[in-house]
């Protein structure tokens, strides 16, 4: 009798072994497994692709032919231009109060604007207050407006890149170089 129950004994106990082993299995194969990620090494930088190249270069060609375009254009002007920040042309016609403050960045400015293309057809005739550092003028005017006081009066050949870029607005078409006469009042 003893050796029938140490057969059970050892019957049961490899049961348990067994439906132990039954459900590690089961279990193993029941989880999902992660999607395997791509090898990247840190030392590689993702490349962009074909076509985001191809419109990166497209862009920089634009922008020099844009440049080149503008300094053709005010060499034969009457008025003096200088070269400033983000290759804009711009001549100051009147520096205004000198005494006063230049715009400053958070500033709100009340600002007089009419914006031309290369060829004289008017774009937009308005007067406002703008926060200077706020991306409500054009990124050229921005950067270069410091130059001017209360009073002051420029004429500006800005570049698309520094105008209204790729987007444009209702008014102004994409990649359009275009002319800004401005006053701070």
């Amino acid at each position: 009798m003893r050796d029938r129950y140490a057969e059970r004994i050892k019957t049961a106990a490899a049961m348990v072994v067994l439906c132990v082993l039954l459900v590690i299995v089961v279990s193993a194969a029941c989880t999902r497994q992660a999607p395997q990620r791509p090898s990247q090494r840190k030392s590689e930088v993702p490349q962009p692709d074909s076509a985001q190249l191809a419109l990166m270069e497209l862009n920089q060609q634009l922008a020099l032919a844009a440049d080149r375009q503008l300094a053709q254009i005010v060499q034969v002007q009457e008025t003096s231009y200088a070269l400033y920040e983000d290759n804009v042309w711009m001549a100051i016609l009147d520096r205004g109060d000198e005494d006063s403050p230049s715009p400053q960045p958070e500033q709100e400015w009340r600002i007089a604007m009419r914006i031309y293309a290369l060829n004289g057809q008017l774009y937009m005739d308005s007067e406002g207050t703008y926060r200077i550092g706020k991306h409500e003028l054009p990124q050229g005017v921005e950067d270069n407006i410091g130059e001017l006081h209360r009073g002051g009066k420029a004429r500006m050949y800005v570049p698309w890149y520094a105008a209204y870029g790729i987007s444009g607005t209702a008014e102004i078409p994409p990649y359009e170089n275009i002319v800004i006469d401005i006053e701070l009042k």
